[in-house]
């Protein structure tokens, strides 16, 4: 037999399951029980002319007065002669009416309203929004990536929902793109002399720099269903899965745990993937959402392999893995052999300045590179790929719209001489320090050597030394894998004499430029990201110094410094030391992010440019800098970027048809680079043996 509750029971229930809905019954019940109440007494005590209009004129009196008290002398003279006793009655109605009904009413629409402004501050309220940004997690990178937002020609919206640390991750948000707003009010001060709105405007539109992103930041579980639905996933233009950075959250042994462990997979970034490749796969979700995953270990790639070969849906649901340590390895090994493509890839991977653009072939002629060269003059062609979503064009532009712009074919009487012996000299390159790219960075040197070992003189194109702690240099295998590597010294950050007479011997040893690469160490807690780098920053400088002393001021021209550090934060203070090649490394990656989400057909193109070919082929094209004096058999005549560039990529094709190149721009002899943008045909170019071409070729 089913047991009746009681009153209380079912009371001790509701209280516990929707408090506010019993305050708001009782406040009911109360202030009807109290009108009737009233209604009742004014009733007996009024005279018989009011009694004959019945009990309902009563109720009216008593709501009356409580609404309005003022209504107390139209009562009284309604009424007739009662006496004090009707004025003490209705005194007293007022006074608990407002207490009972106007102050209860009150104070819950009060709470009720509370609790809805509490309720959206914790993100308990679900987001009625589509078209925008989708960021899960967070780690150092992510600011990053919400600040490429500035240069858009709209307002972006994003969403970003973190475990734990919502007001934190609102600060470093503010403050980073606070410092960029800073950085360019101040260009267009130095511009426009006057930062009028007028200025302003102008300056923006010119540099592409355009409104603030709004941003709505929430905490909750990134794979559970319920927290992704109310910040409309599935309706998100792209959704960015990032590696927790669980420092956040954790004390500083926990930390040491987590990162110890950090290299057997990530369960959280496999989680969250399935359940947002399930919602974004779904009939009633948006179209072409992309989905970009980072991935930082070999365990978690392979799975995330298998997500995307079972759950990804194509024109639903694009499933873009972006592999973090490998693509900033590539990037560090191209800086160390070529210091100039750190000056061309921070413009092209970002949203300020010419970049990257894809293009799909379907309804669009194929002109092949040169065909199209004739007959467009603001935009570069690159290359024809065919990706996963189908075959596409790609190419560089100042903006996407310049890539249909066409112009009048005219005669072309210019001509250049390529150099048919062409080789890149040999580099060589200390490498100071270590950290979770390491591995992949020498991968990145292994296939650039396989592409153009031995060197002119016949010796290895690559010569390297490592200095590092001696614990690093055993988990690396002291090097034996990469023979190129010619020296490995084992030293302790601190063991400044011996390091320094490491740096001096290598470069003493070494024909022609040097290149050092610092790395900086990404397995230390937060508060001491940066610091090996610039302790390993501080000694190099000193040496350049002492040796620019000793030497000449031609002696640090030899020597070319790469430092790599992970907070931006710390940028000014490495530049303060005059070194130009700094590298923010997740600055990088933030930037190619942003890219791929919106377009993710460039995922393929970066894949291919950032990879040098197998050892004996040459398929895949890649961004070169090449010295003038070297390049070239004669010294190209004046012209203009245009003309320049049709000549070049002609004359490659006749002498190797498989082998074409495309040059992009300059860095001049004192380090100013010129990116090919806007209406070629107006750029003059003079170009001197030591300046050096950026060039995009498959050798």
């Amino acid at each position: 037999m089913k047991k009746k509750k009681s009153l209380r029971e079912w009371l001790s229930i509701m209280i516990a399951k929707n408090p506010s809905r019993v305050i708001l019954l009782i406040i009911t019940l109360f202030n009807i029980l109290f009108m009737l109440i009233s209604a009742l007494i004014i009733s007996r005590l009024a005279p018989s002319s009011v009694a004959d209009r019945g009990f309902a004129a009563s109720v009216f009196y008593t709501i009356s007065m409580i609404l309005d008290a003022g209504c107390i002398s139209y009562v009284v003279a309604d009424v007739g002669e009662a006496g004090v006793a009707v004025i003490i009655v209705c005194l007293i109605i007022v006074m608990l009416g407002m207490i009972g009904f106007t102050g209860g009413i009150i104070g819950y629409i009060t709470n009720i309203i509370s609790g809805f402004i509490e309720n959206a501050n914790a993100g308990d309220t679900a987001l009625q929004i589509s078209g925008h940004t989708v960021i899960l997690n967070w780690n150092n990178r992510a600011s990053e990536i919400i600040n490429e937002l500035l240069y858009r020609e709209h307002a972006e919206q994003v969403v970003v929902l973190v475990p734990t640390g919502r007001a934190e991750v609102e600060k470093e948000i503010e403050n980073r793109l606070s410092d960029t707003i800073k950085r360019e009010d101040a260009l267009l001060l130095a511009e426009c002399g006057v930062a009028t709105r007028l200025g302003r405007w102008l300056y923006m539109r010119r540099n592409r720099y355009y409104h603030k992103p709004v941003v709505i930041v929430r905490e909750g579980d990134t794979f559970a269903e319920k927290e992704l639905m109310d910040i409309s996933v599935e309706k998100a233009r792209t959704v960015i899965i990032l590696n927790r950075d669980h420092s956040r959250e954790v004390c500083k042994f926990g930390n040491e745990q987590y990162r110890e462990n950090s290299g057997r997979g990530n369960s959280n970034t496999i989680k969250t993937l399935v359940l947002v490749a399930q919602i974004t796969g779904a009939e009633d979700s948006a179209d072409n959402q992309k989905i970009i995953v980072e991935v930082e270990d070999d365990w978690t790639e392979v799975l995330v392999s298998k997500i995307i070969e079972h759950k990804e849906n194509l024109g639903k649901c694009n499933i873009v893995p972006m592999k973090v340590n490998r693509i900033l390895g590539q990037l560090l090994a191209q800086f160390s052999i070529m210091p100039e493509l750190n000056l061309v890839y921070s413009e092209l991977f970002s949203n300020r300045g010419a970049e990257f653009y894809a293009m799909e072939a379907k309804d669009k002629v194929d002109y092949g590179v040169y065909g199209y060269m004739e007959t467009h003059s603001r935009a570069i062609p690159l290359t024809a790929m065919d990706t996963k979503a189908g075959r596409h064009f790609f190419f560089m532009a100042n903006v996407e719209s310049e890539v249909e712009i066409m112009h009048e074919k005219t005669p072309e009487n210019y001509s250049v001489k390529l150099n048919p012996d062409f080789w890149l000299p040999r580099r060589n390159i200390l490498i100071l320090g270590h950290n979770s790219k390491t591995a992949s960075l020498m991968a990145g040197f292994d296939s650039f050597r396989d592409e153009w070992n031995p060197a002119r003189d016949g010796r290895d194109i690559l010569n390297i030394a490592v200095i590092d702690d001696e614990k690093s240099l055993e988990r690396m295998n002291n090097y034996r894998d990469n023979p190129y590597v010619s020296q490995v010294i084992a030293a302790e950050l601190y063991d400044r004499e011996k390091i320094y007479d490491a740096i001096n011997a290598f470069i003493d040893d070494q024909e022609g430029d040097t290149g050092i690469l610092v790395l900086s160490d990404d397995s230390v807690a937060p508060e001491d990201l940066d610091a090996s780098a610039l302790t390993y920053l501080i000694y190099v400088q000193d040496i350049i110094t002492e040796r620019r002393r000793k030497l000449g001021d031609a002696q640090d021209e030899r020597i070319d410094v790469i430092v790599e550090i992970l907070n931006p934060k710390n940028y000014d203070v490495v530049h303060s030391y005059s070194v130009n090649n700094v590298v923010i490394s997740n600055r990088f990656i933030s930037k190619i992010t942003m890219q791929i989400g919106e377009k993710d057909a460039l995922f393929e193109f970066y894949n291919d440019i950032l990879t040098y070919d197998d050892k004996g082929q040459q398929l895949s094209k890649e961004l070169y800098i090449k010295q003038v004096g070297d390049f070239f058999a004669e010294l190209p005549a004046p012209s203009t970027a245009g003309e320049l560039v049709r000549a070049v990529y002609r004359e490659a094709v006749r002498q190797d048809p498989e082998n074409t190149s495309v040059v992009l721009g300059i860095v001049s002899a004192n380090e100013k680079m010129t990116i090919f943008k806007g209406d070629l045909e107006q750029i003059r170019v003079h170009l001197e043996p030591e300046d050096r071409l950026i060039v995009f070729s498959n050798h």
